[in-house]
């Protein structure tokens, strides 16, 4: 029985939306790369300034992957989709200055009927040395493999988690919940970015790669507004 035309307009949709949200994988490039690290850079810039969130809670943190304009698109159940660089302190209690970033990717999936697509930023802390060393060794699915919560904000405490999460709207940063998105290392990025195959615990060691132009940025700013351990 042929398909009715609703169905291949549904199925047109879907082919539709999947295309936009690989495309970004087919073009990717150092450049790219380094983009997305300066607009990493921007958010990070933006939450030290806001009296949102204090420095001193990023200040405690061992890493940090920051997740600008995570795209999220929707038609019925909807898929989140992004990549960002995460940065850790230096030395083995992660008490050092801050590394040179490794790229990750966000996936998810969402419940609930969403129109067309939107984009946030995302940051997440990771405040215990056993989830960073789950995070470095491949896909971590955040609230099931590892504690999550919304992070807090100025006048809370940071908790038992194992990472904070937040998302930036309108401008505004505020606790958010990730539960089930999931966390992976972007192994094409990295090499990419540092000219050769290497892992992302390999990169935030800070031993066998030097930071890149964006990366730089990044880790200065961090060591200038969170570099002291708390």
């Amino acid at each position: 029985m042929p398909m009715s035309r609703t169905k291949i307009a549904v199925s047109c949709l879907l082919t539709s939306l999947l295309l936009v949200l690989t495309l970004p994988a087919w073009g990717a490039d150092k450049n790219k790369d380094e983009e997305t690290i300066r607009n990493a850079a921007t958010v990070l810039q933006a939450m030290v300034g806001s009296k949102d969130i204090p420095a001193s809670t990023i200040a405690k943190a061992d890493c940090i992957i920051i997740l600008p304009s995570v795209k999220k698109f929707a038609v019925g159940i909807g898929g989140t989709g992004g990549r960002g660089p995460m940065t850790c302190r230096e030395g083995k209690d992660f008490t050092g200055k801050w590394s040179p970033p490794a790229m990750y990717s966000i996936g998810g999936a969402s419940a609930g009927l969403q129109v067309g697509g939107t984009a946030k930023d995302y940051v997440l802390l990771i405040m215990a040395p056993a989830t960073v060393d789950k995070i470095l060794d491949g896909k971590v699915k955040v609230g099931q493999d590892a504690t999550a919560a919304m992070g807090p904000g100025a006048s809370a405490s940071t908790g038992t988690a194992d990472i904070l999460t937040y998302s930036r709207t309108s401008g505004v940063f505020a606790g958010v919940s990730l539960n089930g998105a999931s966390l992976d290392p972007d192994s094409d990025a990295n090499q990419r970015l540092y000219g050769k195959a290497v892992s992302a615990r390999e990169v935030v060691g800070g031993k066998d790669v030097k930071a890149t132009p964006a990366g730089q940025q990044l880790v200065t700013l961090l060591d200038s507004k969170a570099g002291k351990k708390m």
